[in-house]
């Protein structure tokens, strides 16, 4: 019997990762219906995921990698967390002598402290 010629091998990305995303949350309501500025955060925040730890990421830091406000940007947060798609771990601090720390956040749609994701975001129904 002949082999099946599959094509060349190709390798996934040997530039530094891959980003996987659910199709299902994609697709959803929740996510479809949200400004394109919380779309953006939400894969900036996921490039910066590990499972065994929050992410911490601050208002100036992603207005500066999205080129909008502040402001702009923490509305941004502010409807991911309403949604369920991030919930905030451990909240900010300034502090003019030992420096500043951004809010860390969990991302409900990726494993998180070797547990399996929550999916808060499916919970999710618009008010009217």
């Amino acid at each position: 019997m002949a082999k099946k010629n599959k094509g060349p091998k190709l390798k996934y990305d040997s530039r530094g990762g891959v980003m996987v995303v659910s199709r299902a949350m994609r697709e959803s309501y929740a996510y479809e219906s949200m400004g394109p500025t919380a779309k953006v955060l939400m894969d900036l925040l996921q490039m910066q995921w590990r499972n065994d730890r929050p992410v911490a990421y601050g208002v100036r830091e992603a207005g500066q990698k999205i080129g909008c406000k502040p402001e702009t940007a923490g509305k941004a947060f502010k409807v991911l967390q309403d949604r369920g798609f991030i919930v905030c771990e451990t909240e900010s601090l300034f502090n003019s002598r030992t420096g500043s720390k951004a809010r860390e956040w969990r991302l409900t749609w990726m494993p998180f402290d070797f547990r399996n994701p929550t999916h808060d975001w499916e919970k999710w129904k618009p008010e009217y």
